[in-house]
């Protein structure tokens, strides 16, 4: 069972700053890309930034120079700073992650967060 968390969501005040952290656990041998999403009532669920196992990263234009993605290979967490948040911030936050199953036939899958809440309140 391979498993994901998030957590740092909450309630901040425009320009305000949180950390998303993106813990995963279970059978993984190794963590491959990983992507954070969001998602509102009126937005499907859009990339906001991913990283690659080596560390190259890309963001989306709405979150580019606010937001930044970075890893902890040894944890198998990743994490999504975001500074100078704006209202329209405000989503739900997913992680995804693709992963290498430590079991044989050491398949290469990929999973789901139950997702964060960010508000951001103007």
């Amino acid at each position: 069972q391979v498993q994901l968390v998030e957590s740092g969501g909450g309630l901040v005040q425009a320009g305000g700053s949180l950390r998303l952290s993106c813990a995963a656990s279970g059978s993984i041998l190794s963590l491959n890309a990983v992507g954070w999403y969001r998602q509102t009532p009126e937005i499907q669920r859009e990339l906001v930034a991913t990283i690659t196992s080596g560390g190259s990263t890309n963001y989306a234009d709405s979150v580019k120079g606010r937001f930044t993605i970075s890893r902890d290979n040894a944890k198998k967490t990743v994490y999504l700073q975001m500074n100078s948040l704006k209202p329209e911030d405000t989503a739900v936050y997913y992680c995804n992650a693709h992963y290498t199953h430590s079991w044989p036939p050491y398949r290469n899958l990929e999973v789901w967060g139950q997702g964060t809440r960010v508000t951001v309140s103007s």
